[in-house]
């Protein structure tokens, strides 16, 4: 800058005490807004500037173990220009200069800022950018928390009354800052204590589901940042996402892991959409990562209780059905004991009448129907000890594919007259397993025969057999009337059926189970409504070694 330019008439009126103390007052005040960081030193400065006459004021102040520096100068053209940016900083929390900088005139300040240099509380310099420069340290509790810059383009600009005065105005500015960061950490720990308090409340909501809970949770989130406004927040979890009306990423993202007994299972996050200055974590604080962190703690405990909830449902209903089989178990055996002499009875007496000579054609077939009725009783007391479990399996070696091709050989007919096409497909290497042929035809058998009833209208059933290491495995899939979940939770209950009284007990796939279990193996099945059912039979393979007796 020319000497020219420097050597400006000085005709500013020199302000009086009461002057400064109004502009101290303003400055608390200001204070009292509890107004964020960049516009607090934005109008500390301004306000500063316009009350000195000076060319530019400069701001430091040191928040979240950074310094923040703030200026505003006069332009001619457009009255002011202001900045302010988080300088950056070498390890020792030195302000490394910038290009525009002295760098003379930043270590000088560094070393005040870190205690290096015997000071008074003022200090006034000439530089070859301004000829009057005023250098005002701030400190809170005997800490250096910044540097206010005052730089005038006048010689000998600040007269040594005023300096006093700038200097008390100084300490009310330490007051004002450190007033501001209480204020604004105490409304941040009440913004987070909210947060946490309204996550309890999702929680405790009768009826509420664990995604209403997730969507709830992440419309929490944003409000408990320092800039709600820009602030977006999702939570992923098991590959679903839920997030904030208007969703869309930032640059600038905290995210915190949701860990579930040692497994990610996925994350929290919170965007910023704009920028804002450095803090501690980007433009975050590190109050908020630990927020983020204990809202990804609690999803996590709220998930383990509601799947440990949902386990605990589960294994109830298990247990009633368990104790509710052993029940109708129990009546089973019993009922089919009491009918097994009484029906005996009925097949001797009937075969003994039928070998009467003379008989008229109307008692012989009435002696018939009264054989065949017999006959179809005695399966089902059959089906009735083998749910309950007190006919046990005859086991030997067993070719799974030769009981399903003979299975199949008996509905060859039926098929065709139903317009059903079979496919079957069986393993080459199927190994011999340790069962009981009858009753693995019976289950054969049953699923064939509950396949073709889905089917009355035609389609496709589908047999296949596959060898695995451990087991073997029976696949039946039709493409017939399905089932939905409701009926899928109960095919197993005795006696419950969805056919017309009298077409069927309702004891033909708990006896397909109790079979399958007996030999233990394993039943999995699958349906939908008009899309068809699959079951999937495993049994385990055993060596020849293995056969078992019957006890």
């Amino acid at each position: 800058m020319s000497h020219s330019k420097r050597v400006k008439k000085d005709n500013r009126r020199i302000r009086s005490q009461s002057d400064f103390q109004s502009l101290a007052y303003s400055i608390l005040q200001l204070a009292n807004r509890v107004i964020l960081r960049p516009d607090f030193q934005q109008e500390v400065c301004q306000r500063i500037l316009d009350f000195s006459g000076a060319d530019e004021v400069e701001l430091w102040l040191k928040d979240h173990g950074k310094y923040f520096r703030s200026v505003v100068k006069r332009h001619p053209e457009r009255n002011f220009l202001f900045e302010i940016r988080s300088s950056a900083q070498n390890e020792d929390g030195e302000i490394i200069p910038e290009p525009e900088d002295d760098p003379d005139y930043i270590g000088l300040c560094n070393s005040i800022l870190r205690g290096q240099v015997e000071s008074s509380r003022s200090m006034l310099f000439e530089s070859d950018h301004h000829p009057s420069l005023l250098l005002i340290p701030l400190s809170v509790n005997q800490k250096r928390i910044g540097l206010l810059h005052l730089k005038s383009n006048l010689k000998n600009y600040f007269k040594k009354a005023e300096i006093e005065l700038y200097e008390g105005l100084a300490r009310s500015l330490e007051i004002a800052a450190a007033h501001r960061d209480a204020q604004i950490d105490l409304r941040e720990r009440v913004k987070e204590l909210t947060c946490l308090y309204g996550i309890a409340r999702l929680v405790s909501r009768p009826g509420i589901t664990l995604d209403g809970i997730l969507h709830g949770i992440v419309e929490l989130l944003p409000s408990a940042w320092l800039y709600p406004d820009i602030a977006c927040a999702r939570i992923i979890m098991d590959g679903h996402s839920y997030c904030t009306p208007y969703f869309r990423e930032g640059r600038w993202k905290q995210a915190a892991d949701i860990v579930v007994h040692k497994q990610t299972r996925g994350q929290v996050e919170v965007f910023y959409v704009e920028e804002r200055p450095e803090l501690d974590e980007g433009p975050f604080m590190r109050e908020e990562r630990h927020l983020l962190d204990t809202v990804a703690k609690e999803v996590a405990i709220i998930i383990m209780r509601r799947e440990a909830e949902r386990e605990k449902s589960k294994l109830e209903n298990q247990l009633r059905h368990a104790d509710r089989l052993a029940t109708i178990g129990q009546l089973s055996a019993g009922v089919a004991h009491e009918l097994n002499e009484p029906l005996g009875n009925i097949l001797g007496f009937a075969q003994l009448a039928k070998k009467c000579p003379g008989l008229p054609k109307q008692a012989e077939s009435d002696i018939e129907k009264i054989l065949t009725a017999s006959l179809n009783a005695r399966e089902v007391v059959k089906k009735l000890l083998t749910f309950a479990r007190k006919m046990p399996p005859q086991k030997t070696e067993v070719n799974l594919n030769q009981l399903v091709e003979e299975g199949l050989r008996f509905f060859e007919s039926r098929c065709n007259k139903q317009g059903i096409e079979i496919l079957c497909s069986l393993s080459p290497a199927m190994p011999e397993i340790q069962a009981d042929p009858t009753q693995l035809n019976q289950v054969i058998v049953n699923l064939i025969i509950n396949a073709l009833q889905a089917m009355e209208s035609g389609g496709r059933l589908t047999l296949r057999t596959l060898a695995g290491k451990e087991h073997i495995s029976l696949i039946i899939e039709d493409t017939g009337i399905g089932m939905n979940e409701e009926v899928m939770k109960q095919i197993f209950t005795p006696f419950f059926t969805t056919k017309d009284i009298g077409q069927g007990t309702g004891l033909g796939l708990p006896v397909v189970h109790g079979i399958v279990t007996s030999h233990g193996g394993s039943i999995k099945v699958e349906s939908k409504p008009n899309q068809g059912s699959r079951f999937e039979i495993q049994l385990p393979i055993a060596s020849s070694t293995e056969v078992e007796t019957s006890p």
